[in-house]
Parts: structure tokens; sequence; C-alpha cells
């Protein structure tokens, strides 16, 4: 993608100038933020970005928009260098998760001391410094744009939300909480909001798009995040790590609270599936390979999983028909249906009904 060279570029002058201050937290710690962000992911922020300064008339300069969608990943990968930290993950993309690299790199050095908190203290840094020059890319890019006020205000909003939920996450399963409300509440503010909605509306802002338009990507991207956190909540219970690049089981094995846990959880009690209960309930400790299995099983028969697959349909399909509402060019609603499709897993139809 474009947004590569400009992440590229921005990457090897935030070095230049990590290696000025000092060369060995810019080879150790600059440079692993900066192979991260390179590493790969699939960009879906960046497209997502594309589609609503399409929708809204591709105005402005396109090299401000790659700016915007280069500010995006970095911000991206901050979230996930502190939700590695936080769950624990050995893997991302296929590789060492940023705590497991300075894990190892502590053991090939032989630094006195644990390793554990070295190596969590010194991602945490890592996560705010991907931050930091998200903020200050998005700033600078904000300083020259017409609409860079509207710009702003969206950007500090996604990370507000970004932020909110992630603690919402940590609290909810440090309660053993199994609410519903309380677990979509948690997949919009951590996910759907910065994945799709905000994304959407900052590649509108540089347009200077109307309250129509804004209003119908909002509620585009609003349904879309949802589909795509609720599709990432089934991975994180069956996927295939070798596709996914990162463990299946981490989120049953801690007891994450997730929308299809949750309606698992109702289900059961509904139709008085004691077994199935007694696998979904809270513990104090980490469950066995055993008792994940039983999860996962439980997930399957109670409905629970097959619901979040309709629910991730309905969602899709709604996404598309409020986009389309936004006036959008045609050849730009095809892009955005296929966008939802890749990012889902699902194909959305266009006859649902809104709930």
């Amino acid at each position: 993608m474009a947004v590569d060279a400009v992440l590229a570029e921005y990457l090897e002058e935030r070095l230049r100038e990590a290696q000025e201050v000092d060369a060995v937290s810019a080879r150790e710690m600059a440079g692993r933020v900066a192979a991260f962000v390179q590493r790969g992911g699939k960009r879906l922020r960046t497209a997502f970005l594309w589609c609503g300064w399409r929708a809204a008339g591709a105005g402005g300069d396109p090299r401000t928009l790659l700016r915007v969608g280069a500010a995006l990943e970095l911000v991206q990968a901050c979230a996930l260098i502190h939700d590695d930290v936080m769950d624990g993950s050995p893997m991302r993309r296929g590789a060492p998760t940023m705590h497991a690299d300075f894990a190892r790199m502590h053991q090939a050095a032989a630094m006195t001391g644990s390793e554990q908190p070295y190596a969590t203290a010194a991602a945490v840094l890592a996560g705010d410094l991907a931050l930091a020059w998200a903020d200050d890319l998005l700033t600078e890019t904000a300083l020259t744009c017409p609409y860079g006020t509207q710009l702003h205000r969206e950007w500090r909003a996604l990370r507000g939300e970004m932020v909110a939920g992630q603690y919402l996450d940590l609290r909810a399963q440090a309660n053993g909480s199994s609410a519903e409300d309380e677990a979509l509440n948690i997949a919009t503010l951590k996910s759907a909001l910065y994945t799709v909605e905000r994304p959407l509306a900052l590649g509108a802002c540089l347009t200077g798009a109307g309250a129509r338009t804004m209003d119908a990507l909002r509620a585009a991207g609003r349904r879309a995040g949802l589909a795509f956190q609720l599709r990432d909540d089934v991975l994180g219970a069956f996927g295939d790590p070798a596709v996914t690049g990162k463990p299946a089981d981490e989120d049953l094995r801690g007891r994450k609270l997730t929308y299809l846990l949750a309606l698992a959880v109702r289900l059961a009690a509904e139709s008085g599936d004691a077994e199935a209960a007694a696998a979904l309930s809270p513990k104090d400790v980490m469950r066995s390979d055993d008792e994940v299995s039983l999860m996962r099983a439980a997930l399957e028969r109670t409905g629970a999983r097959a619901a979040v697959e309709a629910e991730i349909a309905r969602l899709s399909a709604l996404s598309v028909r409020h986009f389309e509402d936004s006036g959008a060019h045609h050849h730009v609603l095809r892009q955005f249906a296929s966008l939802v499709e890749k990012a889902v897993g699902t194909a959305p139809a266009r006859n649902e009904e809104d709930a």
C-alpha cells in the first residue's frame, strides 16, 4: 500500500532523531517499534480511512490522507503492544510479541534481575513511543490541513475511546463479568470505533464533509467495526494460529469478557445446561487445556457461536446500507462492501432490517 512508503519515510526520520539522542535506546527500543510497524498487518484502518475520504469526495492533498493513515498504523501498533502486555500474549503477527522479544534479549544478554519486569516495562515504553510518534505525525498534519481542527477532534476522541475500552476490558476480566451489554460496550469502545468509525470520519474530515455524509459514515462504521470485533472474538476462541498469527485459546484461558462468552452464559442459563454454565463460569486461576476444550464445546452447544455468526452477517449488511446513504459513488460503495467482507469474513447481504 502507498501508506507503507509514507510510514517508511517517517520512521526513518524518527529513527535518525532517536540515534542522535542515544544509540542504545535507538537500536533496542525505537528500532523494535519501527520493525513491528513495518512487519505487516492488514492496514484495515488506512483502508477505511481511504473509503471515508472517497465517499466524501476525495478532496484535498492525497499525501495528507496517507500521513493520517500512517498515524493510524502507529496508534494501532501502540494498542497491540500494550494489549499483548496486558494479556500476556506470546505471539503477534506470527512472531514474538514486543514483551516476549525483550525477554529474549534479556536472556541473551545475561542481564541481572528478573526478566519479566524488565520485558513488561520495556514493552510499555515501546507502546508509548509508538503513540508519541502517532500523535506527532497527526498533529503535524493537522497544522497544515484546512480542516485540521476537526481532524484533531476526531483523533482525540479515538484515543480516549481506545483507552477506555481497554480499561473496561481489564476490569470485566478481573470482575468475572458475564454481562452482554458490558461486552458490547467494550467491543465498541476498544475496537469498533477506532477500527472503522473513526477512520471513516477522519477520511471524510479531510474533505470538509457535511453532516449528512458524516452521520451515514459513522453509522456504517460503527456496525462494521462491531462486526469486526465479533469476528475477532470468534477467532479468539476457534481460530487457527497459523492463519491468525496468535494463539487461539488466550481469550478462553483467561475468560476474557466477549459478546460470544456473555451470550453463551445467558443461553446456558435459559436452557438449563448446567454443564455449559459450569464450563463458562469464572475461576480464580487460568484454565487448563481440558477446561478450554469444555468452554469451546459450550460455546457451540449453547448456540452462541451460530448466533454471533448471524449477528456478524446482519451488522455487515447494515454497514453497507448506511454507507450507501453517504451518497458515495457506486464504485466506492463496492470497495467498502468488499473491505467489510475482508475484515469480517462474510459477504454482507443488502436486505437486512436495522434493529
